[in-house]
């Protein structure tokens, strides 16, 4: 396990939201309740589990390079749907905070963008981990050359 999560042990879990706006709301609004929410994340667990998160925007670029599901051009959900992903401790201090009264009218903000409701599902992390830098990898390459099979 690298530092690719400053702090975040090595039994961890991950929670990942995935979120699908419903016609009439826009990006902006995403970003405004899910910065609020964050926020308050940060300032109230930040002592008791949180460790960190990011959220990411569908972009709409499919990689037919490494997708199996045919050569799509552009995904139908660009721009309508998002990953919250945050990092605790543990599950136990996860579910601790969303109980918090200053967490729930913020969480339900959010909801009321979401034609999917929501489902949080909880992972354990297996790896993570840097880029080498240009001198490792060159390294890297060089002892694969040498002993690979």
């Amino acid at each position: 396990m690298s530092n690719l999560i400053a702090g975040f042990p090595h039994d961890g879990v991950v929670t990942v939201n995935r979120v699908v706006l419903k016609d009439g709301y826009t990006t902006d609004d995403l970003e405004e309740r899910v910065a609020l929410l964050c926020e308050n994340v940060k300032t109230y667990h930040s002592d008791t589990g949180f460790v960190g998160g990011f959220v990411c925007l569908n972009s709409g670029m499919i990689s037919n390079e490494g997708s199996t599901a045919g050569q799509t051009v552009q995904s139908p959900m660009k721009d309508r749907e998002a990953l919250i992903v945050t990092f605790w401790r543990s599950f136990v201090e996860h579910e601790a905070s969303h109980r918090s009264d200053t967490f729930q009218p913020l969480f339900r903000d959010v909801l009321a963008l979401c034609e999917n409701g929501n489902e949080e599902i909880g992972y354990t992390m297996m790896w993570s981990g840097n880029a080498y830098t240009p001198e490792e990898a060159e390294d890297a390459r060089r002892m694969k050359a040498q002993h690979a099979a």
